[in-house]
This record gives structure tokens, sequence and C-alpha cells, in this order.
């Protein structure tokens, strides 16, 4: 970008860009996910609430949290539980993340027990700003907008990141060797997934996501649906994009790498369609040809009577 800055436009976006950023954090003090039992996934949403009245708080978040969690266990309520139809309201609007007893990778990883204790999200009063809890990793922090500017929600995520960190009882498990530590090895070291959707109809004119994989797996860039991976992609041909790697690189050249990413895919997707070459004209029928003159056979005369 310039100095900088991101700016969509100067690659050819005329409409805002739905934009995300997030990062995946577990707590030192706590098991991964995995290996949680009901009674620490409680007592991990209950450490969480403290942060997350100190982000209520703040001016610029503010917000509210959504559990579903039947109970906090020993006959004690849970204030911030919410209805099932609020819940599949929350999931269809993508605030909250999806039944994940359902899924067999998760459950057979036990990432799911015990569901759903110790799940839910606090969402900041704009919308803009979302923290799961009890996913995948015991934190998905996330912020997203739409607009031109990259660095826009990149930036809030950092200040959003520094602010959950300082509160008391936040300390993010890290490695030495391989940065934040995460469920998933895919997301070992910055932990962090910055995605745009983009309207490619040329590309995905065949109603898949194929030609796009074809153009973006060179470029270290990942195609998902609009509604996450194995979901499938907008009619209008709208998909999700994002770099690859998290691992051995830094948060802000991840951001470099998506801006430059979706500059080559909307290059190939703007590409002039070869035209078939005219057909040839079949070769002129040639004249008839001219039939030779007849000729004429001589006209004998009679023999002349001789006169008597």
């Amino acid at each position: 970008g310039d100095n900088g800055v991101l700016d969509v436009r100067k690659i050819g976006f005329q409409e805002e860009l739905s934009m995300r950023v997030r990062v995946g954090r577990n707590l030192k003090q706590y098991n991964l996910p995995g290996k949680m039992d009901q009674a620490e996934r409680i007592s991990f949403e209950k450490t969480m609430l403290k942060a997350f009245d100190s982000l209520i708080k703040n001016k610029d978040y503010g917000g509210t949290v959504y559990s579903l969690s039947p109970d906090f266990g020993k006959g004690e309520t849970n204030p911030n539980k919410i209805s099932d139809a609020k819940y599949q309201e929350l999931v269809d609007a993508h605030v909250l993340f999806k039944d994940m007893d359902a899924d067999p990778f998760l459950k057979s990883a036990g990432i799911s027990s015990d569901w759903p204790y110790g799940r839910g999200c606090w969402q900041s009063a704009d919308g803009q700003c979302i923290i799961w809890f009890g996913e995948e990793d015991q934190l998905r922090i996330m912020c997203m907008k739409k607009g031109f500017l990259l660095n826009e929600v990149f930036d809030r995520l950092n200040t959003m990141l520094k602010t959950v960190e300082s509160i008391d009882g936040i300390d993010f498990a890290t490695s030495a060797d391989y940065g934040y530590v995460t469920s998933c090895p895919s997301n070992l070291g910055t932990g962090m997934r910055a995605s745009v959707h983009v309207k490619i109809p040329n590309l995905t004119s065949d109603g898949t996501d194929a030609k796009a994989k074809e153009v973006c797996n060179p470029l270290g860039l990942s195609v998902r649906g609009t509604g996450g991976e194995h979901t499938p992609i907008g009619a209008d041909g709208t998909v999700d994009i994002s770099p690859r790697a998290r691992l051995f690189i830094k948060e802000k050249d991840i951001i470099e790498k998506l801006y430059k990413g979706i500059e080559l895919l909307m290059a190939e997707e703007n590409k002039p369609k070869e035209e078939a070459p005219p057909a040839e004209a079949p070769p002129a029928e040639a004249p008839p040809a001219e039939a030779p003159p007849v000729e004429e056979a001589p006209v004998e005369e009679a023999p002349k009577e001789e006169a008597a």
C-alpha cells in the first residue's frame, strides 16, 4: 500500500469489502479445550466474565455477553444464559458458532465435550468486535467491518488484544519456539486469520470455487465459502479469501499478503475472455465449366437430278 495504508480502492474495488481479522488464544492457567472437564470449562467462563465486564465498562466497546452454559454448577445460576431461539438467531447472524457437538472431528478430539458448558460470546455494542469463548480454542478474538482500508480492522483488533491482555487474570499461553499455543497446529504462531469477502463471478461461473482455488493456491491464499470452512460460495460468486500462513510470519505481513493476494486475484477475475478465432469461410464454389461447343454434322445435299 501507500505509506503502509492498504486501501483496496487503489486496486480496483469500488464497493466496500466485508473484512474480518481474528486470532486464537488460550489461557496459560487452563488445559487446552480437548483436555478440559466440565468444572474447568465453567471456571474458565467465570474468569472471562471479569474480562468482559472490563470491556463492557470501556466506552470504546460496551456490549453484551451471550452464554450457552445451562448453569454454573452447585445450584449457581448463569445470569447470561440465552434461549435456544436467541442462540439460533446469533448463529444465523454469524455472531455465535454452531453446535460443536455435531462435529465428529471436534468430538473425537474431546474439544466439544461437556457441550454447551463454558461456551458463548461477548459482542461489542457496535457489533464489530466479538470474542467467542469455549470453541476450538478457548478464545477466538475477532474484529470485522465493511470498508476500504484493511488497516482499520487490523488496528482495532490489535488495540482490543492489548486491552484484553492487560486485564488481571488474563495470561495467554505462548511458546518461545512456536508463538501462541493453539488447539490446531495450523494456527500456531500468530494464531491470526485475516479474510475478506470478494465477488468473483467470472472465476466461479461454473458454480464452484475450483477455478478460484487454482488461482489462489500459488498465491498462498485459501478460498472458503461465505460461512467459513466447508460452506458454499455465495450465489453472486462471493467467496472468503485469506492467507494460509500463520507460523513464522508477522501479523502485519499477513495483512500485506492478503492485500497483494486479492490484487492478483482480481487481475485474473477481470482478464478479458479470449475470443474464439473466427470460423474459416468454406471455399467458394467454382463456376460450372462451360460445355464445349457441339460440332454440327455437315448437311449432305441431295444429288441433283439430271435433266432428261
